[in-house]
């Protein structure tokens, strides 16, 4: 055994035997003995926990707002690697230098990133040159990332979406001319909801918004090979290629596929692959660049060995595999360089490196070595789902196939038939397609309060059916256009296509096929995601204790309450959660993009093309074109609600009194310093300090978005005070 790998002294083998043999209840054994006999035991996988300590630090620079906070986390590291040297405890040492880096790397890419932010909304003029043009057909919108000429107003970087077809000539290196109302980056609109601003302050946007009028191109694209330009416009012309020659929404699935444009696909479409489950198949991932790389691997391959005297001479292997790298980094770069296509990416390289030098390479340490390389490189993609998305379902089905059972499944019998074959084969799918589906729906319920049951049977045929159907054939297709042939395959592209999606629309549409949650608390997450790994991770019995954790994890995440009444950080729009799980809105007319967040954040109905509910059907209530006074019953308590509808000043006598006798009070307007409502008053003012709220009536709890924000850098709020509620209403 190696005397210092890792730098963990090995202990005596007699200690180890001691503290093995001892029974679980012996008290007799110190607890040192049995620390060490662990750690020998699990020597082999301690490595992959420095990833992990990794992510450790970059989620904590995350989630804690304040910057004293991170500051004190810091210092307390620091002194714990002091204690762990003073102590000579190497493996604690090394992971509070993890956790410190990961803080370290995270303070640092973001001040790498920092840009000028819009200070507040207005319509300005913009002119300038067009770093990227995403399609969004299914929404009916265009949406461009310009970088405005210097000297103006704007930051370096915005974005704005365009209604209805785009003007000829709008391309990446274009320059364009329009009038827009643009806003900064929006928080999250709910607390614990996606946070808009945090992404966009990493991409570098410093406003976002919608176009008003026509966009007009003054300079057309200029052809250069100079930054990344020319690969937009080489994505953007194979897709609508694709789109051309397999017409309706099979061919925005199969441009999907080559280079990562999702914009074109129908939304109907879009959904019914994320209820099936289906939806990792858009995602340019692991099956998409093994596909890739193993066919042109393959190819070169048995086009050298046609030649005898280049068969005996060249090493044909290393070509064949330099060949298919460079296939799948091409790929990559194709597909847009997302989170889960760079990690395949990685990972395809380790394993050609690993036929190259003739080792076995594909296991959980280059899964480690990826995510390493992608979190030291790009730390804010830890808390995005295309990350963790990605590797728990492969980080899940390498560690089954690491464990016993997984090797009894790939190992064959001396007598195996081919029935027999063909029956552990299934099997062999069939409980990877378990193991991913309990990873993936975890993460999905917490990022999309929303997961397929019927992923894993969908899968089941859809993956193989992926691997040597549809890929083969965009490989195929793309020859065959190249060489004047695409009319002969497309067709026989489309109709695979076609059957993708109509066994999506089978999984989504079979009979509770969506499991709906409210917002997962991040303490059941936390828990979800450490039981987990430690359950992937370690090699011996105590990894089944990462099973248990989960499962509280679960529990806390079913028993979650969704909150009774959501208030836009603008002071807008309300919403109440009703008995039967669908929401009452302030307004009768209530934005689509809003109506679907605050309908998954409750658990409750979340189609954007809903009809709503507004509090004046209600019974109790009592609304007028400027305001709305609800009675709500809950938890064996009357609460009252007065809301304002318009921005009209209301008569001071009158208002005084329903301020009075109101518990909340909700206005879009700075409301004057006699509106004192029992416990809480929320307008413009407040809100602007607190973004949206939360607030469960039942126990008094409320949370706000920049609460979780605090100091950092996409969202400089000073500390709210005065949406705080009174002491007991």
């Amino acid at each position: 055994m190696a005397a210092h790998r890792f730098g963990v002294p090995s202990r005596t083998a007699s200690a180890v035997q001691t503290a093995g043999a001892a029974p679980a209840g012996n008290s007799s054994v110190p607890w040192s003995v049995r620390w060490w006999a662990f750690v020998d035991a699990e020597r082999e996988s301690l490595p992959l926990w420095l990833p992990v300590a990794f992510a450790a630090g970059v989620a904590a620079w995350f989630l804690l707002p304040w910057s004293s906070q991170r500051l004190g986390l810091a210092v307390a590291l620091s002194g714990l690697a002091g204690a762990a040297v003073v102590g000579r405890l190497r493996p604690l040492l090394v992971a509070a230098l993890l956790v410190l880096a990961g803080m370290a790397a995270s303070e640092w890419r973001s001040r790498v990133v920092a840009h000028p932010v819009l200070a507040g909304r207005g319509v300005f003029s913009i002119e300038g040159r067009i770093e990227s043009v995403e399609r969004r057909a299914g929404w009916g919108q265009v949406r461009l990332m310009i970088a405005p000429d210097a000297g103006g107003r704007l930051p370096p970087r915005v974005r704005v979406t365009l209604r209805g077809e785009a003007p000829p000539g709008l391309a990446a290196g274009a320059r364009v001319r329009l009038r827009a109302m643009l806003s900064p980056p929006a928080a999250a609109p709910v607390p614990g909801g996606y946070d808009f601003a945090r992404r966009a302050w990493f991409a570098g946007v410093g406003a976002s918004g919608f176009a008003m009028g026509p966009a007009m191109v003054v300079a057309p694209a200029r052809p250069a090979w100079g930054g990344l330009d020319w690969l937009d416009r080489v994505r953007a012309a194979l897709t609508a290629r694709i789109e051309r020659a397999v017409p309706g929404e099979s061919g925005t699935v199969a441009a999907a596929l080559v280079t990562g444009a999702q914009g074109d696909i129908p939304r109907e479409a879009a959904q019914s692959m994320r209820d099936s489950g289906l939806a990792h198949l858009l995602s340019i991932s692991g099956v998409h660049i093994a596909v890739v790389v193993g066919g042109a691997m393959w190819l070169l391959r048995r086009l050298l060995a046609l030649s005898p005297w280049i068969a005996l001479r060249w090493p044909v292997k290393a070509i064949s595999v330099g060949f298919a790298a460079l296939a799948g980094v091409a790929y990559t770069l194709l597909a847009g360089g997302e989170v889960p296509t760079v990690r395949s990416c990685l990972a395809t390289l380790i394993v050609l490196l690993g036929i190259v030098i003739g080792r076995e390479a594909f296991s959980l340490r280059l899964l480690a070595a990826a995510a390493f390389v992608i979190l030291a490189l790009r730390p804010e993609a830890l808390l995005g789902p295309s990350f963790q998305l990605s590797f728990a379902a492969v980080i899940g089905i390498v560690a089954l196939y690491e464990s016993a059972l997984g090797r009894r499944l790939q190992k064959a019998s001396e007598d195996e038939n081919l029935l027999q074959r063909l029956l552990r084969h299934g099997v062999s799918l069939l409980v990877s397609g378990m193991v991913a589906e309990l990873a993936l729906s975890s993460i999905g319920l917490y990022h999309f309060n929303r997961a397929g049951l019927y992923g894993v049977i969908a899968n089941l045929v859809a993956i193989p059916f992926t691997s040597f159907v549809i890929m083969p054939l965009l490989m195929l297709s793309l020859l065959a256009d190249a060489m004047g042939l695409g009319g002969v395959v497309y067709p026989v592209l489309g109709w695979s296509m076609s059957v993708l999606l109509g066994l999506a629309r089978w999984a989504a549409g079979l009979p509770g096929a969506v499991l709906k949650l409210p917002q997962m608390p991040m303490s059941a997450y936390a828990l979800i995601v450490v039981g987990g790994l430690w359950l992937m991770l370690w090699r011996s019995r105590m990894r089944y204790w990462g099973a248990g954790l989960a499962a509280i994890g679960m529990v806390l995440a079913f028993s979650a309450q969704p909150p009774d009444l959501l208030v836009s950080g603008d002071g807008r729009h309300v919403a109440l959660l009703l008995p039967d799980g669908q929401l009452a809105f302030l307004r009768d007319r209530t934005g689509n993009f809003l109506r679907q967040t605050w309908g998954e954040a409750t658990g409750g109905p979340s189609d954007g093309d809903a009809v709503d509910v507004t509090l004046a059907e209600l019974p109790g209530t009592t609304c007028s074109i400027d305001a709305c006074v609800a009675d709500i019953h809950r938890s064996g308590r009357r609460w009252h609600l007065l809301a304002t509808r318009s921005r009209d000043y209301l008569e001071k006598d009158g208002f005084i009194a329903a301020c009075a006798q109101s518990d909340i009070v909700v206005s879009e307007r700075r409301l004057p310093g006699w509106c004192l409502p029992r416990w809480l008053r929320l307008d413009r003012a407040s809100l602007s300090q607190s973004g949206a709220i939360a607030i469960w009536l039942g126990t008094g709890r409320i949370e706000a978005v920049h609460t979780a924000i605090g100091d950092h850098p996409w969202r400089p709020a000073p500390v709210p005070r005065r949406w705080q509620a009174r002491p007991g209403p």
